[in-house]
């Protein structure tokens, strides 16, 4: 029996590897694609520190970012993977949110009212072609100057990897895990298109958050599990209580 992991590559890869160690079969289905944005920078105003929300914003301008000065400057990453990932890119200063865009925009709005981060600079948001959330406007809102830049787009992938077929044919996959409600729905779409779907939803679903468990939901899905808080370590946790669930 494996655990199926739907997350974009290169980040499946640690998390195989991580779910590996504790003794499970994996197997990987990448159903969304990285795909980079030209960067082009164009305001004439300095930024005060840069907002991302994730890892792949960072790889996608890695080349860039120290003939754009940026690395000097302070970064606000959405939770620790993508801190990581900023650090190593080159980052000295990073200022960790709690897992999601609410929990970044309250620690920009934090870091205004402690002084940290004046409040009337320009912050550089590099942003995905699809946002679950409107983070830039919401800071607007809140009286900052937020210029958005979309640095990559997550392409949806038409079809599962044939393994992973027959592997729901053959009743051999124990769980699915999610990470982002557009994996989610990229997953049910390739998952409908394979003609697996009704044995794809009839397994334990265990999502990052609340937003992704929706999507599955409403799918049909009738094993949803949420992680108590948006990380992967939580998220192993809620794995490991739908695996004792269906043993007992």
């Amino acid at each position: 029996m494996s655990i199926l992991v739907t997350r974009p590559h290169p980040d499946n890869e640690a998390t195989a590897e991580s779910l590996r160690a504790r003794g499970l079969a994996v197997l990987l289905a990448p159903v969304l694609k990285f795909e980079p944005v030209a960067f082009h920078d164009e305001s004439e105003t300095p930024y005060g520190a840069i907002l991302v929300t994730s890892a792949n914003a960072i790889r996608a301008v890695a080349p860039q970012l120290r003939d754009l000065g940026l690395l000097e400057l302070p970064l606000f990453a959405v939770g620790e993977h993508t801190a990581a990932a900023a650090r190593d890119a080159g980052f000295a200063e990073v200022i960790v949110a709690g897992g999601d865009a609410a929990s970044l925009r309250d620690k920009v709005m934090q870091s205004a009212r402690d002084k940290v981060l004046k409040k009337k600079s320009t912050l550089l948001y590099l942003a995905g072609a699809d946002l679950s959330r409107d983070l830039g406007g919401e800071l607007g809102a809140e009286g900052f100057s937020v210029v958005t830049q979309t640095t990559y787009r997550m392409a949806p992938v038409k079809h599962l990897p044939r393994e992973v077929c027959e592997g729901f044919a053959a009743h051999g996959v124990e769980a699915v895990l999610h990470y982002s409600r557009r994996s989610a729905r990229a997953f049910l779409d390739a998952a409908r298109d394979e003609g697996v779907e009704i044995s794809a939803l009839a397994i334990p679903q265990c999502c990052l958050s609340e937003t992704v468990a929706s999507v599955l939901r409403d799918a049909g899905a009738s094993q949803v599990l949420v992680a108590a808080t948006p990380d992967e370590n939580a998220l192993f946790t809620t794995l490991e209580r739908a695996l004792r669930t269906r043993l007992a």
